[in-house]
């Protein structure tokens, strides 16, 4: 964590001082206004009122994680202010760290400007569902960039990360029943991968060791397989829990059909532009030694 100084903090920045001795006071308790009723208040030695913002976080953490706990997370906006006083807090109340590791992710941009649910580029899952994206495509989206550089949304980028991710599953799909094997060659893989993940939770470098290991052919399936689930573990992506094949429309299978014919009379126009129309419709195609594969984008 960033060290402080006092010098780096400007009084009143924030808010007014107030009844503020010195620019770096925070707020314990804070007292309810005498002529109105708040929705939440609590009675207290000193009044009724309510704590403030970092003695919250500081009494949760405490009651459910105890102190001090493993890792703390927050944006990297928390780090002047809000952790600072946890830590100051915490610390001077129980003579001990408040957290062994601090993990502080930078801003996730929109065009110029940081997403920020205050304003109005800020972007919820139910959006990502409204438009028909797997909201784990925008996990693995952040998954590409390391948690402590700056990220820039686009519809584009996340549309982009949906097709990768389809891509990861279906070549798991495709080894999901072969039996897990354990062994030197997945020992080598694992001890690499975890290597990536303590490097200061290197997640890009992580997901490349995954594609390497999918694309080694000196592995067997069972290993690869042992290995996703291992690897997915962390990344959390679902990746051998394959969405059931959707019913493909009668049209779409005409056209493949027309496609098929027109390669067999090979007619490589025709099946050109047949392939053209698919894609348009939300379909790949792939010419495989068994006839052809249609899967959606």
């Amino acid at each position: 964590m960033a060290n402080l100084k006092n010098q780096d903090l400007k009084a009143g920045a924030r808010v007014d001082l107030g009844e503020k001795k010195n620019y770096t006071d925070f707020a314990l308790w804070k007292f309810s206004p005498t002529d109105e009723k708040r929705q939440m208040e609590w009675k207290s030695p000193w009044g009724v009122g309510f704590p403030g913002w970092h003695i919250e976080c500081s009494a949760m953490s405490e009651k459910y994680l105890g102190q001090p706990f493993d890792i703390h997370c927050g944006g990297i906006d928390h780090i002047p202010v809000h952790h600072t006083n946890e830590i100051a807090q915490s610390e001077a109340a129980n003579d001990k760290p408040l957290a062994n590791y601090w993990l502080h992710n930078e801003f996730l941009n929109m065009g110029k400007e940081k997403m920020a649910k205050s304003g109005e580029n800020f972007i919820t899952i139910a959006a990502l569902k409204e438009k028909n994206i797997n909201p784990l495509a925008y996990r693995f989206f952040l998954l590409q960039a390391h948690y402590r550089k700056q990220v820039s949304f686009s519809w584009e980028a996340l549309e982009a990360a949906s097709n990768g991710l389809g891509r990861l599953k279906n070549i798991v799909a495709e080894i999901l029943n072969e039996k897990e094997t354990e062994n030197e060659n997945t020992k080598k893989y694992y001890t690499e991968f975890k290597e990536c993940v303590n490097d200061d939770l290197n997640t890009p470098q992580a997901l490349a060791l995954t594609w390497k290991m999918l694309e080694d052919k000196n592995l067997t399936s069972g290993e690869k397989i042992w290995l996703v689930k291992k690897f997915d573990a962390v990344f959390g992506l679902k990746l051998t829990e394959h969405e059931a094949q959707e019913k493909v429309p009668q049209d779409i299978l005409n056209l493949v059909a027309e496609r098929d014919t027109a390669r067999a009379e090979k007619d490589w126009a025709k099946s050109d532009t047949l392939r053209k129309n698919l894609e348009e419709a939300g379909y790949k195609v792939e010419d495989t030694p068994t006839g052809t594969k249609i899967s959606r984008f």
